[in-house]
């Protein structure tokens, strides 16, 4: 272990002080000292408080200065009016790092944010956890840093799974349900205030720790973006997968802007953005948050959808292969020869074997029989994994049920998971502790597999990207640009437009239209009226005979509806024959989103949309904007779906990326901008914006 590194001292610190120590261990300041001895941590335990001179079997000290030996590590049991001063003195004497455990700093106000700030200044160049932590706990070396009463249970499972939670309450409510399943955790950590180390410091750390295999994340909000999907790209490519629960799912606080992008690109939308990049594979309840990372650390991977259930008891079976099914697994019959062999080993005509589940009556549990079901299973081309279902026949004797399950694992490599039926939480635990994860409910089960899946299919795409030869921008206006100065902008940027002429009178209007080509779209000119279909503002399918007319009706209709009388329009060549997208970016505290979708008016009816956070330089990459267009819904669409004609989507793959460009150079002067609609024509006829918002500062 390097000791220079402080996160490594301060998860395997040699020596502890503990400043504020209480001699009562039913204290919250007295259980740190209690929890160490409890736990036998084999280093110096160096209590600090002047008011006694023992603790236990320990000698206390009146203060940091009179330490014997500098620790690696202090905890601070100190008000947040004084913990400080413990920073300063810790800090002087060369200590690696300090855990904070009060509270009344950033969470309560200006007053606390002072507080925080002293502590920075305070601790110099000492690391600080905290403040308001609950601690950590390193269950691979058997060290407790923590004062959670979580702490008071004799035995914990040491295993692979690494957690970091911003909250120091779920450390406890994991570690106490990882242990009464047999779920074996290696290090827990609570960085709460985060002001110093954060979640992104320790995703680095456990990316390199040989004791972690899987990292489970208990997420508030991402403070620095840039460094945690540099760290989850770390781990990913340590092969640890990183499996994270975002609280605040359901801020309403996504204020509708003048594009509709703002509303389909909610705070959250961005968190499942900036997740999948990285291959974060998200949790989307709590307890996802166990049963995803128990599967994981088994280190099976899933190839395929395809799911042998095993069952003695044919409603459970059928439970889990319905929720498979709703997720997208497959529950396939078993292939003719697995069907043959599944028959050899039964004789009598009580078991249904071609189908799935696969229900054998496992008649008197016998063991020989459940071993050859699995290892048939397992060796069957026809399946990627295999659950098994455990009925309450079991209970009596579950080695019966363990110990052939156990004793196939090392024969094949494909993920092996059970669903307990009845309510036996030890015959789970035992499961989980043989190399099979168990669960209680028919969703968990899915919900493992399905994040076993996304771990075996995440694949990084390169961040690096061609730098756009830089566009002068220097002359843009501030404010929201009218509709023809935006599509001018996209057009700088490379993204072709509809043609289009900018009019006044009826007779200009006549004219643009002969120009066009004669099928023509009238729009007013407005950089104050955004939705202007909803004003009266559009109308489509004009000719140079009919425009005229139509320019002096829109005038007095725009004026009735909106107060505003416009004195410019928009005469565009019409376009027809394609699909419409829409294509916008949304900037929020993570980064700066591009987002695709279904276009014109019904795009926030259907909300068919994907997104992709920008890469720190340049825009997106050309395998990344076409890998957008394939998640749609409405893929099939541009793909030529029933006979249709396929769509030029090399053409709609080069607007992405000139978007993308285009918000990677603007940077933060681009407030807001939308393309929509966006239509992608047939092959080798390109596409074209028909209409844009921008915003700039």
């Amino acid at each position: 272990m390097d000791h220079l590194d402080p996160i490594a001292r301060l998860l395997q610190p040699r020596s502890v002080a503990i400043i504020g120590a209480s001699a009562d261990a039913t204290k919250t300041a007295g259980r740190p000292v209690s929890y160490l001895v409890k736990h036998g941590f084999s280093g110096d335990i160096l209590p600090v408080n002047p008011k006694v001179d023992r603790i236990g079997e320990l000698p206390c000290y009146p203060d940091i200065a009179s330490l014997p030996t500098v620790p690696d590590v202090g905890i601070v049991l100190l008000s947040a009016e004084r913990a400080h001063l413990a920073l300063r003195e810790l800090a002087a004497r060369g200590t690696a790092a300090a855990i904070v455990l009060a509270s009344g700093y950033t969470e309560t106000g200006e007053e606390g944010a002072r507080r925080q700030r002293q502590l920075i200044e305070a601790a110099g160049s000492m690391r600080i956890l905290g403040p308001n932590t609950i601690g950590l706990v390193n269950l691979t070396d058997n060290i407790v840093l923590s004062a959670t009463g979580a702490l008071e249970m004799e035995h914990f499972t040491a295993g692979g799974i690494g957690v970091v939670s911003q909250s120091g309450g779920i450390l406890g409510s994991l570690l106490s349900r990882a242990a009464a399943r047999g779920i074996g955790l290696s290090k827990l950590i609570s960085t709460s205030n985060e002001v110093d180390l954060e979640l992104a410091d320790f995703i680095d750390h456990l990316a390199d720790d040989e004791a972690t295999k899987v990292i489970a994340l208990y997420i508030e909000t991402v403070r620095n973006p840039a460094k945690f999907r540099a760290a989850a790209l770390k781990a990913a490519g340590a092969g640890k997968p990183v499996v994270a629960f975002k609280i605040g799912r359901s801020e309403a606080g996504v204020k509708a802007a003048v594009s509709h992008t703002g509303a389909l690109a909610g705070a959250d939308r961005m968190y499942d953005a900036l997740f999948k990049q990285v291959g974060v594979i998200r949790a989307q309840t709590f307890a996802d948050l166990i049963d995803i990372p128990a599967a994981l650390d088994t280190g099976r991977t899933l190839r395929g959808n395809r799911v042998a259930i095993l069952t003695s008891t044919g409603g459970a079976g059928t439970l889990v292969s319905d929720d498979l099914g709703m997720a997208g697994f497959e529950t396939p019959a078993p292939d003719g020869e697995t069907a043959a062999a599944l028959r050899a080993l039964q004789t009598g005509d009580h078991a249904v074997l071609d189908r799935n589940p696969i229900d054998v009556t496992l008649a008197g549990l016998k063991p020989d029989l459940l071993r050859g079901a699995i290892d048939i299973l397992l060796q069957s081309d026809s399946y990627d994994a295999l659950t098994i279902i455990v009925g309450s026949s079991s209970l009596a004797n579950p080695t019966l049920l363990v110990d052939p399950i156990k004793d196939c694992l090392p024969r094949s490599d494909k993920p092996v998971i059970a669903y307990v039926s009845p309510h036996a939480p030890e015959v789970g635990a035992a499961l989980t502790r043989a190399g099979v994860p168990a669960f209680a409910a028919a969703e968990s089960c899915t919900a493992a597999l399905g994040g076993m899946l996304r771990a075996a299919r995440f694949e990084a795409h390169a961040e690096a990207v061609d730098r756009p030869a830089g566009i002068a921008v220097d002359d843009l206006p501030s404010g929201s640009l009218d509709e023809a100065e935006a599509k001018q902008l996209f057009e700088r940027f490379g993204m072709p437009c509809a043609p289009e002429r900018i009019v006044q009178t009826p007779a200009q209007a006549e004219a643009a239209a002969h120009e066009l080509g004669g099928q023509v779209v009238l729009k007013i000119l407005s950089s104050e009226i955004t939705h202007k279909t909803e004003v009266g503002g559009v109308a489509v399918n004009l000719t140079p005979e009919t425009i005229g007319a139509r320019l002096i009706g829109m005038a007095a209709d725009v004026e009735a509806k909106a107060g505003i009388r416009p004195q410019r329009f928009l005469v565009q060549q019409m376009v027809s024959g394609g699909t419409e997208l829409i294509l916008g970016m949304h900037r929020d505290p993570l980064g700066t989103a591009i987002l695709l979708g279904m276009g014109g008016v019904t795009a926030e009816l259907f909300k068919d949309t994907t997104m992709r956070l920008l890469p720190a330089a340049g825009g997106l990459s050309r395998a990344e904007a076409l890998a957008m267009a394939k998640e749609l819904k409405t893929w099939p669409l541009l793909d030529g779906f029933r006979g249709r004609p396929k769509l030029d989507v090399e053409a709609l793959v080069d607007a992405i990326v000139a978007f993308s460009q285009m918000a990677a150079q603007l940077g933060d002067r681009l407030v807001e901008a939308e393309a929509n609609p966006v239509f992608v024509l047939p092959q080798g006829q390109g596409v074209c914006a028909a209409d844009g918002v921008v915003v700039l500062a």
